[in-house]
């Protein structure tokens, strides 16, 4: 749908001509005119949906600046409140607007004087709960509230802080959710603190006619020299998605060995250091970003042309969150899943999805390289407490040709 085919205030239309929108996503088309009109919305949708766009600007205009808090936004991860409060500044170009980001991993002070004059806040549930204690922060006067990306909130065990916090908010107050999925969670909250919420559901978030999905079966002592093999190959950013935060730092390090230049992001580390991470990858001075999959949870960056899966996700849902940062905007990408023995139960999980159409590839020939494992405190039997388990081999005859 054309912008011009959404009624938006003059000001707001401007800013979103300015950034080059032409045309509203699906999301956005069934959204805005839902939440102008004063509904309680639940969106059901993926990164890269365009769902920031589809809350910020109707949310906002009910904004009025210098008369308080009005809007409060909660996000899971402190990369998603940086960019969701980058995006609403942008929004406001030409209506301005005190907008501030609250999160951990910083220091808390700073925040104090800001809270005392922003018209906006987003925020994260701990250290907005921490603000809540401490009586820097006052939601007495808020009209609109934002839960994005909520599943991935009560994943994280943040339900209880949303709760406190929601008890804040006023009980007129308009309130929008947004979610990759429903779970019993996010139907809680909405019989609880929302009033006959409309539901949009949008299927499609990548386009999938541009989408490859591969995996190679492969042993886990070549897994990271075919690692290397696929990223000497590839052109264009790359994500590589590990399991935990000590392989995203030991894939990271050895890729940077073996000349490509990656970096890892997690949540061990700090805010300053992610960020300038970011800023290295959004400007394609690295190759590779190597993520935990909290770490990287909305994180928007354009033209990533390739997904590696390095440790298979847990379910399919997380499989699709990943898939979501490439073949966007009608760009193509690629995913690729490096399977080992130790994945099988997971990939048998993925599969259940019957929309994913994922492809074996025969594995190429490539050089042995080395893989230094930093040292980690261990049991007195190592780190598989003295066995190895045998694992049969095992055959994927399901997967799509």
């Amino acid at each position: 749908m054309n912008i011009k085919q959404i009624k938006l205030k003059p000001e707001f239309e401007k800013a979103l001509l300015d950034l080059g929108f032409a045309e509203f996503t699906e999301i956005q088309e069934k959204c805005i005119p839902l939440i102008q009109q004063g509904n309680d919305v639940i969106g059901l949708s993926h990164t890269g949906s365009g769902k920031t766009v589809a809350y910020g600007f109707p949310a906002l205009e009910h904004v009025v600046p210098g008369k308080g808090l009005q809007l409060l936004v909660i996000v899971p991860t402190r990369e998603l409140c940086s960019q969701v409060s980058k995006e609403c500044y942008k929004f406001t170009k030409y209506r301005r607007t005190y907008i501030t980001e609250v999160y951990g991993g910083v220091s808390i002070n700073p925040q104090f004087d800001h809270l005392k004059r922003a018209d906006v806040v987003v925020g994260t549930p701990g250290r907005l709960l921490d603000h809540l204690e401490r009586g820097t922060l006052r939601l007495n006067h808020i009209k609109i509230l934002v839960l994005d990306e909520a599943d991935k909130m009560f994943e994280m065990g943040f339900i209880e802080d949303i709760q406190k916090i929601l008890s804040q908010i006023p009980h007129n107050a308009q309130k929008l959710l947004f979610s990759a999925t429903m779970n019993a969670d996010i139907m809680d909250i909405a019989k609880s603190h929302m009033k006959n919420p409309q539901k949009v559901k949008m299927e499609v978030y990548v386009d999938k006619e541009k989408l490859i999905q591969h995996y190679y079966e492969v042993p886990r002592f070549r897994k990271f020299s075919l690692l290397v093999h696929l990223m000497k190959k590839s052109q264009g950013l790359a994500i590589v998605f590990c399991a935990t935060r000590h392989i995203v730092d030991s894939v990271s390090r050895n890729l940077t060995k073996q000349g490509v230049k990656a970096e890892p992001i997690h949540g061990g580390l700090s805010q300053t250091r992610r960020n300038f991470v970011m800023d290295e990858f959004k400007k394609a001075k690295l190759d590779v970003l190597v993520a935990s999959d909290v770490a990287a949870r909305g994180l928007d960056i354009k033209d990533v042309s390739l997904i590696i899966n390095y440790d298979i996700p847990k379910t399919s849902q997380e499989y699709v969150h990943r898939i979501g940062r490439t073949a966007r905007a009608g760009n193509h990408g690629n995913v690729i899943s490096l399977l080992t023995q130790e994945d099988y139960e997971n990939f048998r999980r993925v599969l259940d999805d019957r929309s994913l159409f994922i492809h074996k590839l025969e594995v190429p020939e490539f050089e042995e390289v080395p893989f230094l494992r930093a040292q980690r405190p261990q049991g007195r039997f190592g780190t598989h407490g003295g066995f190895h388990r045998p694992q049969r081999q095992r055959q994927f005859a399901r997967h799509r040709r």
